[in-house]
């Protein structure tokens, strides 16, 4: 890929509650962006977009923005950024494929393990980077998104090191009122968020627990603390150094969201397939290849993979 100018076409694949809000900040900075959308299709062609956030409201009126339900319409893009759940990514070859032209890179802001590689083996590893977004934030009604706090961005090669072309991706979503930094190792990364993403997205789709509740408590916040411990010395064993003082870090950070729902608590909620392997299952998986015992961990992901089966099965 060439490096992202004001030029360049965007496209977002799954757009909703976090593609439509960066997707609607890169447009609301005048980049040309094209979104794919699906539930909320017509509602955006017929309303646009209405972004609710911390960081002020906005609204992109219908036209202001390129909507699609058909990967065949759109044009190709300079650059794809996939947010879709991980529950879709059997799908990647049918909603991708049709976008990509010779130096079309692909960013995938989505959860958990496994997702670039994934990309890399359909379309090519050098197309890939891989992003993590810190955000609290949800779908409220068709094309109507809520920021509620936070909103870094922290991207990097999937071949890891710093590039041209991620910096200009970063310098892009900056311009777009975006807080977006740059990694040396896109694992270490990927492993820093999932300290957060197995203790509170597994124990809210597990509990059903907000995260404010999940650590209001002396027990709470001791199960918290060790499944945040394996998760470190898993990331230690696959070759990510994460420090001891993100467990507090994370305590901390979590205790300013307030009553916050996490996306596989919104789900089970929903009744809907919840991200178990991405989130939860991949990472007890490379923990114990790597010979680490992660008791929690596995619990957890146990837990979580009968709740999201019970769902799936009309429970």
């Amino acid at each position: 890929m060439e490096l992202l100018t004001r030029n360049s076409l965007i496209a977002i694949v799954g757009a909703g509650a976090v593609g439509g809000y960066y997707g609607a900040r890169l447009a609301q900075a005048g980049h040309d962006v094209h979104f794919l959308l699906r539930s909320d299709y017509a509602a955006v062609a017929a309303n646009g977009w209405v972004v609710q956030s911390c960081d002020g409201d906005f609204r992109l009126p219908p036209g202001a923005t390129r909507v699609y339900d058909d990967p065949a319409s759109m044009p190709p893009a300079d650059l794809v950024i996939v947010t879709l759940k991980a529950t879709a990514n059997d799908r990647y070859a049918e909603l991708i494929g049709p976008l990509l032209k010779p130096g079309t890179a692909i960013l995938t802001l989505q959860n958990g393990l496994g997702n670039e590689e994934r990309l890399a083996g359909l379309f090519g590893a050098g197309r890939v980077l891989g992003g993590l977004a810190f955000v609290c934030i949800n779908r409220i009604g068709p094309g109507v998104v809520h920021h509620m706090d936070h909103g870094l961005i922290r991207l990097g090669e999937f071949g890891g090191g710093r590039s041209p072309r991620a910096e200009s991706i970063a310098a892009a979503l900056r311009g777009a009122k975006v807080r977006c930094e740059v990694l040396d190792s896109l694992l270490y990364g990927r492993w820093q968020k999932l300290v957060w993403n197995v203790p509170f997205n597994g124990l809210g789709a597990a509990l059903d627990l907000t995260t404010d509740l999940l650590i209001n408590n002396e027990a709470g916040t001791r199960l918290v603390t060790a499944i945040m411990r394996e998760v470190i010395a898993a990331a230690r064993a696959v070759g990510a150094a994460l420090p001891d003082d993100l467990i507090q870090f994370n305590l901390d950070q979590t205790r300013t969201m307030d009553a916050y729902l996490t996306s596989m608590q919104i789900d089970r909620q929903a009744g809907r397939e919840m991200e178990v392997e991405a989130i939860l299952g991949a990472p007890v998986r490379a923990a114990e290849a790597a010979g680490v015992a992660v008791p929690n961990m596995r619990m957890v992901y146990e837990l979580v993979a009968a709740v999201n089966l019970g769902k799936m099965n009309g429970g």
